[in-house]
């Protein structure tokens, strides 16, 4: 039996240790052009991996500051951690982070914790208990794109850029309006409360969207690869998600767009 209360209360810790950084420019690095690192993200989720394996000793750990051979999940309990999703909204004080925690057995997501300290906001969700922001129920209410907010993040692969152009072209003339929030764990969860109608990113690795995956889909949103499958739990993957009418109408725009 999973002692859900103490994974909770080690996820807002974490989140109070973004709180209290004391961030100099020293302690950020950049991992690749538009990604960085800071010491923090590191110390967190140090912190996170040490405390977690008291509450589950045997479960391995697919976090995002790990090397990728460190990554192992098998069939039995893994912890998917971001430790700091929204690293540069953390670095220029943008106010809009949060701690991600999933967690799954016999590879399927099973529990989610999504926790922004700046406001106070922990979503979490349980399989089969629903989803909730803070002690609110969250359901997810069947709108279309026009009736809601879409948000999307910018592709990583320059590459992907002029299909991604084509893809806001066409979403523009269908939403209600669209929004870049920084943080995908977030803006993911914002499917389940609500805020955000649909929500769409070219690649996202698993430790982003593995616990909003749960909290999404326990509000009665979906969430899924472009090509209708579920997300991966291994490597990174295209992400549509949004409440079930929504989630059509921006998953087949983005099939127009992205047809290569």
């Amino acid at each position: 039996m999973i002692d859900y209360a103490r994974v909770e209360h080690l996820v807002r810790q974490a989140g109070q240790m973004i709180l209290d950084a004391n961030l100099t420019a020293e302690q950020v690095h950049i991992k690749k052009q538009h990604d960085f690192v800071t010491d923090y993200d590191v110390r967190i989720q140090d912190y996170l991996v040490e405390t977690l394996s008291q509450v589950i000793p045997e479960a391995t750990f697919f976090g995002e500051e790990m090397a990728e051979d460190q990554r192992a999940c098998g069939d039995g309990f893994c912890f998917y951690i971001d430790p700091i999703d929204g690293t540069t909204n953390f670095i220029h004080a943008y106010q809009h982070s949060c701690v991600s925690l999933g967690i799954s057995s016999e590879k399927r997501m099973i529990a989610g914790f999504v926790y922004n300290p700046y406001t106070n906001e922990m979503y979490r969700a349980i399989r089969g208990q629903g989803a909730y922001l803070n002690d609110k129920r969250l359901w997810t209410e069947n709108r279309r794109l026009e009736e809601g907010i879409s948000a999307f993040n910018m592709p990583s692969k320059p590459e992907k850029m002029d299909d991604f152009l084509d893809f806001l072209r066409r979403l523009y003339g269908k939403a209600e309006t669209i929004r870049v929030g920084g943080s995908a764990a977030l803006d993911l969860c914002r499917v389940a409360s609500g805020s955000n109608v649909a929500y769409v990113q070219t690649q996202l690795q698993p430790y982003d969207y593995a616990a909003a995956s749960v909290i999404i889909e326990e509000a009665g949103g979906v969430i899924s690869q472009l090509d209708g499958s579920p997300v991966s739990l291994q490597e990174p993957c295209f992400v549509v998600a949004g409440a079930p009418v929504a989630y059509v109408e921006i998953r087949n725009i983005a099939l127009e767009a992205f047809k290569s």
